[in-house]
């Protein structure tokens, strides 16, 4: 077996004899065994070792196992080592007590059944192999995640540049041609192309909340309203069908980013619409009405299923909602989560009487202060 499959055991008891036959029952090829003459020699041995279990002896001078063990869940380094206690005393259920108050997890008498201890030693000796293994993995895990995700922001920006020539290209071919086929060709080019670079910019702003901590904002002097009414206006034009009522209230100036406040905006009442009965008109409303922050809220009818609200604003699961419908990726919603909570506001959704779901934003007029301690 490869020494580093080895655990390590501590073992403390002020009797060298104690030690020697305790020693001779724990060790073998794949355990190493620490032993200390005291309270303070353990400490040593514990800043410089990861240890798997403590044996600690309750009767030592100086410092007894209860200090010891008081002081090892103290200290970030040992507060997660299994502790069991070992007396030579009679059964005190005061004593018990005690012990397990101080972080054993089991308490042995002398004299010591071998077969006992060595059972209950291996259960935890094959637990911190467990975790071991399970944090390597973890590790492997996070960096291949870590690693695709950069690959994604990598492969994002790249295609933005043959896409704005692709673009570029339809544009022309749609205003330079008579040929009414190549016109309408040349439309879904671009209306096609339009909807890839959305695509690539959700890519780019999941990357970006991932990988660089955080979505960042660009703040500024911001008139929600006129934001909105702006986003009602090229959406209502796309959606001729449906009906957007917009209810404005207060004063709507606040320090916010304006580009990204107007992707929340565009991506919440694009839902409504998208999502939406068509018998009723999408209501809009923006309350201003608060000294500390604004109100803003997206109603549609028609409800969310209870299981896809738990995961809503989860990345690519946001688009489950009737995906046959769906012309994103199911990042709209998270990126709308990332963009609030970068200006520390809050979003949330709620079903109205099971009839009507309702987005509701709360946005603080100012970013909070980050003091660093």
């Amino acid at each position: 077996m490869s020494m580093s499959t080895r655990v390590k055991c501590l073992l403390v008891d002020d009797l060298e004899e104690n030690l020697l036959a305790l020693g001779g029952l724990l060790r073998r090829e794949d355990v190493e065994v620490l032993q200390a003459r005291s309270g303070a020699e353990a400490l040593e041995l514990l800043l410089r070792h990861d240890v798997a279990l403590a044996f600690l002896d309750v009767q030592m001078p100086e410092m007894d196992g209860f200090e010891l063990a008081e002081l090892m869940r103290g200290m970030e380094r040992t507060r997660h080592v299994p502790i069991i206690f070992v007396t030579a005393g009679v059964r005190d259920q005061h004593r018990l007590f005690k012990g397990y108050e101080a972080g054993a997890v089991d308490f042995l008498y002398k004299p010591l059944e071998p077969h006992v201890l060595r059972n209950k030693a291996d259960v935890f000796f094959q637990l911190y192999r467990q975790k071991q293994q399970l944090a390597h993995q973890l590790q492997e895990l996070s960096e291949t995640l870590r690693l695709n995700e950069m690959f994604t922001a990598v492969l994002g920006h790249d295609l933005r540049n043959p896409l704005s020539a692709i673009l570029t290209s339809a544009d022309l071919l749609h205003r330079r041609t008579a040929d009414e086929a190549v016109r309408r060709t040349a439309g879904r080019m671009l209306s096609s192309g339009k909807r890839m670079g959305r695509m690539i910019e959700d890519v780019l702003d999941l990357a970006r909340a991932r990988l660089a901590g955080g979505i960042s904002l660009k703040r500024g002097s911001t008139d929600f309203g006129q934001l909105v009414q702006r986003i009602v206006q090229e959406h209502q034009s796309a959606f001729p069908q449906h009906r957007i009522e917009v209810h404005q209230e207060g004063d709507l100036v606040g320090d916010w980013d304006s580009d990204r406040l107007a992707q929340v905006a565009s991506n919440l009442i694009g839902n409504a619409l998208q999502h939406g009965d068509t018998g009723e008109p999408v209501r809009v409303r923006l309350e201003g009405l608060g000294k500390e922050g604004v109100v803003f809220s997206v109603t549609n009818r028609g409800a969310i299923p209870r299981e896809l609200k738990v995961s809503l604003f989860d990345p690519f699961r946001g688009g489950q909602r009737q995906r046959g419908r769906s012309e994103g990726l199911g990042l709209g919603l998270y990126i709308v989560q990332q963009i609030i909570h970068a200006h520390q506001g809050s979003v949330n959704v709620q079903t109205d009487s099971g009839e009507h779901t309702v987005f509701r934003v709360e946005l603080p007029r100012q970013g909070l202060e980050v003091i660093k301690l």
